[in-house]
């Protein structure tokens, strides 16, 4: 999976600088950045509890679910629940038992006092501070993928460059079925877990990860789109050609402008119609009472979405 452009944390005005790695969250206690366990890394512990998405939103919260916590600033930490646990912050430690059995949606004080509002991540929220290993496709630009790739229930995907799974899980989400292509085995298991940990296992019946290179070829049959985040996607569009049903969708992100030319040059020379590339800007706006007006900063390059249709023979 190729590293775009970095994009801003969620926990501040949107600025172009691109949130750190994620660190390592210390001992009893979790970062904005990362969830509160001792290896940063989902084992499981959501997915035992159907996945947090999978939770019915009017019920209680649970042991294993994920919650995310917001403090006075807007900072946000994700912590997975577990009877007798705490979570440590600079502003005291809030007790998981004290959220257990509540409902989300509700605040919660610290031994200090400090005021954290509890609720269930959405899609957005687990992205940006998931544990990984590659560098994600932001919230930014996977909504226009989703529109772009004209993803809906059954459709059936090849995604290569799977990297920590922040895009195939909006495509699951979209009720897709996915055969993903991905280099390194240690980032496909994370992206099976990550899916596994905010979905739920269930949904792995729909999410096939092979160690593989797409560069090499596609063996997947009936394939009616295919979703690249590769290096040099280019080398995809024969092989692309070959899978896609006539009128499949090819649609590709790449963090540069060279890539984007290559590929459009590929698939000018290929047989697809209708290609385009785009870019996405994300600007907020500050209101306060009459005080109207667009913020300072912005979340401006990450990278360039491009799409084509296959022409039938």
């Amino acid at each position: 999976m190729t590293d775009p452009v970095p994009a801003p944390a969620d926990d501040a005005t949107p600025v172009e600088d691109a949130p750190a790695p994620d660190p390592a969250p210390p001992p009893g206690g979790a970062t904005p950045d990362a969830p509160d366990r001792a290896d940063g890394a989902p084992d499981g512990d959501a997915a035992d509890a159907g996945g947090t998405a999978a939770a019915d939103p009017a019920r209680p919260l649970a042991p294993g679910e994920m919650v995310l916590l917001v403090d006075g600033k807007g900072r946000r930490y994700l912590v997975t629940l577990q009877e007798g646990a705490e979570f440590h912050s600079h502003a005291g430690y809030v007790a998981h038992d004290d959220l257990l059995g509540r409902d989300a949606g509700r605040e919660v004080r610290s031994t200090r006092n400090a005021r954290y509002v509890v609720l269930r991540p959405t899609l957005s929220d687990y992205v940006l501070k998931m544990p990984r290993g590659a560098q994600v496709i932001y919230p930014k630009d996977i909504g226009p993928l989703l529109m772009l790739a004209d993803v809906h229930p059954g459709v059936r995907i090849l995604e290569s460059g799977v990297g920590s799974g922040a895009l195939s899980m909006a495509l699951l989400r979209c009720g897709a079925d996915i055969v993903g292509y991905e280099l390194r085995e240690d980032f496909a298991a994370r992206a099976r877990r990550n899916v596994g940990s905010f979905l739920g296992e269930e949904v792995l019946d729909r999410y096939r990860v092979e160690v593989r290179d797409c560069y090499e070829g596609i063996d997947a049959p009936d394939i009616d789109r295919v979703v690249l985040d590769l290096p040099e996607p280019w080398r995809v569009v024969e092989p692309a050609a070959a899978a896609l049903q006539p009128g499949g969708l090819l649609v590709a992100y790449t963090p540069q402008i060279t890539q984007a030319v290559r590929l459009r040059e590929a698939l000018e020379a290929g047989p697809f119609t209708m290609a385009e590339t785009l870019e996405v800007m994300q600007r907020g706006w500050h209101i306060e009472g009459q005080a109207v007006r667009p913020n300072h900063r912005m979340v401006g390059h990450t990278g360039f979405l491009t799409c084509a249709r296959l022409l039938g023979a």
